[in-house]
């Protein structure tokens, strides 16, 4: 089995280089390089016979892209990754004027059984490792590479399959990783990640010192509601998760984003509107709503134009800080987990070999989806 370099912080690939033999100022070359998504055979200021031993016992990126499918409506690319054991994941990437955003998953699938989720429908397969989180990014960055553009990815949201904070110690490592400045030094204030609302785990994880936006998917004014769509409610009441934002705005001085996706007949009226105010009043936070995108396996349908205003406007005459989420992708299975889906039920993974680690294997792009 290879070694996933792109797993290690730069202190233990100084260490596992050491072990190879190599001085310290050679790991911060491999360790840039690596971030960078260049392949071993390219890593021109390493000694030769050194890259042709790292070909043939380490991998320099655990993903590749196995297929890309862009918006002709906004130019969002949904990419759909493949791992070292055959998983498939996806990503989405955005560009708004501020630059680049991915959006990347976190877990094969997720076990946290939200009803307005496709990412749950099949259960949790594993979690990813934090190389394989990078990864992601790099590949996004080498796509936006061959562009000519001079762009790269500034903004992180884990906002993908899975529930980061149930693979706690995986994204904690990765975030750490992540701000590091020899490699893609991308800072926590760059970083927004989403829970259902796991309590003991947003408490820890504001001990952290990790101070990333936080969004909570609460998409309820109460607890009967949201224990319909959401398992995780029967476990936590809605008052221990809006008591751990409070703790966490407290510790961060960063507010909190509240998720909140409209399911007509459900969650969608302007007196669950004023509910909501209620229960938020006071609170250091943002109200995201997002207009649902149907899910047929659960029945479950979004709101008119009529109904996101209504509700929207309740919510600004309490006093509450609301918008509505910009529709990226809406032409490519933009939502959490549909790609990925599609694609098993469909084809299945392909088989791939990334011989040289590049991570851009199997790349296909479809811009018309229709």
């Amino acid at each position: 089995m290879r070694q996933e370099l792109l797993n290690m912080s730069l202190e233990e690939l100084t260490e596992w280089a050491k072990g190879q033999g190599q001085p310290a100022f050679r790991s911060r070359q491999l360790f840039s390089w690596l971030h960078k998504g260049v392949p071993f055979s390219k890593m021109l200021n390493l000694p030769m016979a050194y890259r042709k031993e790292l070909e043939e016992t380490c991998s320099a990126n655990p993903v590749s892209v196995l297929e890309t499918v862009v918006s002709r409506l906004d130019g969002t690319v949904k990419l759909l990754y493949r791992l070292p054991d055959g998983n498939v994941i996806e990503g989405v990437l955005m560009r708004y004027s501020y630059g680049c955003t991915l959006c990347l998953s976190t877990q094969v699938g997720c076990r946290m059984g939200c009803l307005f989720c496709a990412s749950t429908l099949d259960g949790c397969v594993r979690g990813l490792t934090a190389g394989e989180m990078l990864g992601q990014i790099v590949c996004a960055n080498t796509l936006l590479a061959t562009d000519g553009k001079g762009e790269h990815i500034g903004n992180i949201v884990l906002m993908g399959s899975g529930e980061p904070l149930d693979n706690y110690d995986e994204v904690t490592r990765f975030l750490r990783i992540l701000r590091e400045p020899e490699g893609l030094n991308i800072g926590m204030r760059s970083v927004s990640l989403s829970t259902c609302g796991l309590v003991p785990q947003m408490k820890r994880f504001a001990d952290e010192g990790l101070p990333v936006t936080l969004s909570i998917s609460l998409h309820a004014p109460n607890d009967e509601v949201r224990r319909q769509i959401m398992p995780i409610a029967r476990r936590y009441a809605m008052s221990d998760v809006l008591a751990a934002c409070r703790y966490y705005i407290e510790k961060t001085g960063r507010r909190v984003i509240i998720e909140y996706a409209l399911i007509h007949g459900v969650n969608a009226s302007p007196a669950q509107a004023a509910e909501l105010a209620r229960v938020l009043r006071g609170m250091q936070c943002h109200v995201n709503l997002i207009p649902l995108n149907s899910v047929p396996e659960r029945g479950l349908h979004g709101v008119s134009e009529r109904e996101v205003r209504s509700f929207k406007e309740a919510l600004e005459k309490a006093g509450i800080s609301v918008t509505r989420r910009r529709e990226m992708g809406d032409d490519i299975e933009g939502a959490c987990g549909q790609l990925r889906r599609r694609y098993i039920r469909e084809a299945g993974p392909e088989e791939v070999t990334d011989h040289d680690g590049g991570g851009q294997i199997g790349h296909r792009t479809y811009p018309d989806t229709k």
